[in-house]
C-alpha cells in the first residue's frame, strides 16, 4: 500500500514539473506574454522576443508540448495561440507572484524607468478609475492585430510607430493615457514621451489587456462586443 501511495505522489508531482520545466527559459516565458496579447505567428513571436525562427520554434514546441499553447497552420505559415483564457490568467499570477517575491525586479524595473523619467505621479487605482469611466482618452499603441485580438473598451487604436503622422486624431483638450502589454512593455513610454513633446497631457498604464481581464473587466475585439464579465 505506502509503495502504490508513493507511486501516486510521484506521478502527480512528475506531471506538475512539466509545467515548471516548460516555463524554465526566459524566452518562453516572452513567447507566452506575447500570446496573451493575441496568436501569432512563429515569424512574428520571433522578430519581436528578438531571437531566430528555428530557436522561437524549438521554444514554441516545449511550451506546446506542456499543453500552454496550440498552433494551426494558416497558409505557409503556422500560428500559435494559447490553449485557453486559464493560461493568461497562469502567466498573470505567476508575475505578480514573482513580483512579492523577488526585489530584483522592482529594482530593475524602477532603475529603467527612472532613467527614462517614466515613473508616474498619478496614483495608479486613479488612474485605472479614470480610464473605466471614461475620464480620459485611452490609446493602445500595440500592433494593430493585438488591438484587434483584444483591447480596452473604448480604446482608440494607434501603433506606436504611427503615432506621429496621426496626432491630429487624439482630441488636444482631453488627457490622453496609453497602455501596451503591461508594466514592462517599452511601447506606450516611448508614446507618451512623444505625445508630451508634442503637448499633450499623457500617462503611461502600466496594466494591459491581461491585468484588465484578471480584475474581471471586460474587454472588447474586433468582432466580438466582449470577453469576459464586468
Amino acid at each position: 500500500m505506502t509503495t502504490l501511495h508513493r507511486r501516486f505522489k510521484d506521478a502527480i508531482y512528475e506531471q506538475l514539473a512539466r509545467l515548471g520545466k516548460a516555463i524554465s527559459a526566459p524566452k518562453r516565458l516572452e513567447l507566452l506574454d506575447l500570446l496573451c496579447q493575441g496568436p501569432r505567428t512563429v515569424e512574428s513571436l520571433a522578430e519581436q522576443a528578438g531571437i531566430s525562427v528555428a530557436n522561437a520554434s524549438q521554444h514554441l514546441q516545449v511550451l506546446r508540448a506542456a499543453r500552454l499553447v496550440d498552433a494551426e497552420k494558416k497558409g505557409l505559415y503556422v500560428e500559435y495561440r494559447l490553449a485557453d483564457g486559464e493560461i493568461g490568467l497562469f502567466v498573470f499570477a505567476m508575475r505578480r507572484l514573482a513580483e512579492t517575491r523577488l526585489p530584483e525586479i522592482d529594482q530593475v524595473t524602477r532603475e529603467y524607468f527612472e532613467q527614462r523619467g517614466a515613473m508616474e505621479a498619478v496614483d495608479d487605482e486613479e488612474l485605472l478609475r479614470r480610464v473605466k469611466s471614461g475620464e480620459v482618452t485611452v490609446l493602445d499603441v500595440r500592433p494593430l492585430e493585438e488591438y484587434r485580438a483584444g483591447h480596452i473598451p473604448g480604446a482608440i487604436s494607434i501603433p506606436v510607430g504611427e503615432l506621429e503622422a496621426r496626432l491630429k486624431e487624439l482630441p488636444g483638450d482631453r488627457e490622453v493615457v496609453a497602455y501596451c502589454r503591461g508594466r514592462y512593455c517599452v511601447m506606450a513610454l516611448e508614446a507618451v514621451e512623444l505625445l508630451r513633446k508634442q503637448g499633450f497631457k499623457a500617462h503611461r498604464m502600466e496594466q494591459g489587456v491581461v491585468d484588465w481581464q484578471a480584475r474581471g473587466w471586460s474587454i472588447e475585439a474586433r468582432q466580438s462586443a466582449s470577453s469576459g464579465g464586468a
